[in-house]
């Protein structure tokens, strides 16, 4: 099948269809006993990033099991520092820790010249992806937005507060420009070259976006996803591009008004009847069930997954979660859910 003609694709064209696609963030993870297995092979979270074959079958093990309508690269978004030079690595029960960017001579200190030598694995993993996928099954590549990649660079993980990267750039806005831009820059030929090892659509993830207020939303989050779609599309122009600006609020308006991308990814607090009224005519949507419905499951989630179609499902539209699944998703409400909206009739 052409890659114009799958489902996926053809949503985030513009077309309304008889039924929306569906795929879920993290949708290749904890949850399946399959990933666990696998997962423990392999070592360290990076090598099981860095591994294409092992990678590769966490990518596909979700479109085995459910026959969703997109598969999406088994990475992670801090690949990007870690390629640029930085030290990043994954402690269990804490998550990602980098030797945290404390000065302008740290991020001096960052550079392109092994950038895709690092990353080579990666690309590796989409071309086992792409000959292992069904067909019909869309492809996504992804990067994390600058923003949120910056916010794990400078607070040296996760943060609640953001305090120290905030800090920076409120206060020199000017050295934290010289990061953004090296992420941007960095970030675009990362997902160019994952367009050139097989990926048909891409999505950046900007997790953090809601910590912002409403002008550095658009300085820190607007402008730096656009400059990477920008640079993308003088490349390859026909690839589609969804952008998810996680709990950006009244922002998301913001980016549906000045479009640069074809889908919009919606959180689960994004009300629908205002996303369909503000938002959708203006580009493809895309969301945004709760992942604790998904927990749940049974008629919570049958109820919450009917009133997103039956408001969102009128325009262009795809299904998914408002952030990802969470480890203690049982499998079985997942096929419960990829059951209901593939039979789903607009």
């Amino acid at each position: 099948m052409k890659t114009a003609d799958k489902l996926l694709v053809r949503a985030l064209r513009g077309e309304t269809l008889k039924r929306p696609p569906i795929w879920l963030m993290r949708q290749a993870g904890r949850y399946l006993p399959e990933y666990r297995a696998t997962r423990a092979k392999a070592g360290a979270f990076l090598d099981l990033c860095f591994n294409p074959e092992l990678a590769t079958e966490v990518t596909l093990q979700p479109i085995r099991r459910f026959g969703f309508d997109a598969a999406i690269l088994f990475s992670d978004i801090l690949v990007v520092p870690h390629a640029l030079g930085q030290n990043v690595r994954f402690e269990e029960g804490r998550g990602p820790v980098l030797d945290p960017l404390v000065d302008d001579e740290a991020i001096n200190r960052l550079a392109m010249d092994q950038f895709h030598q690092r990353l080579k694995a990666v690309y590796a993993t989409i071309g086992g992806i792409r000959a292992g996928l069904p067909a019909e099954t869309a492809l996504i590549g992804f990067a994390g937005a600058p923003w949120t990649v910056a916010s794990y660079m400078i607070e040296g993980g996760s943060s609640r507060d953001f305090a120290k990267i905030k800090s920076w750039a409120y206060g020199r806005p000017d050295s934290f420009q010289r990061l953004i831009n090296l992420l941007v820059e960095a970030t675009a030929q990362y997902l160019n070259a994952q367009i050139e090892a097989g990926a048909e659509v891409l999505q950046l993830f900007d997790s953090w976006a809601g910590s912002l207020d409403h002008a550095g939303l658009l300085r820190w989050s607007y402008q730096p996803m656009k400059a990477i779609v920008d640079r993308v599309r003088m490349s390859h122009p026909d690839v589609p591009v969804i952008v998810f600006p996680r709990a950006c609020g009244a922002g998301y308006l913001d980016f549906a008004r000045q479009p640069f991308m074809h889908g919009l990814s919606l959180d689960s607090g994004v009300p629908l009847d205002w996303a369909f009224t503000q938002l959708q005519g203006r580009l493809a949507l895309q969301g945004n069930l709760d992942p604790q419905l998904l927990v749940t499951g049974g008629d919570a989630m049958r109820n919450a997954a009917t009133r997103i179609l039956e408001t969102l499902g009128r325009g262009p539209f795809i299904f998914n979660l408002g952030h990802g699944i969470v480890p203690e998703t049982p499998p079985e409400h997942v096929g419960a859910l990829v059951d209901l909206v593939q039979g789903w009739q607009s």
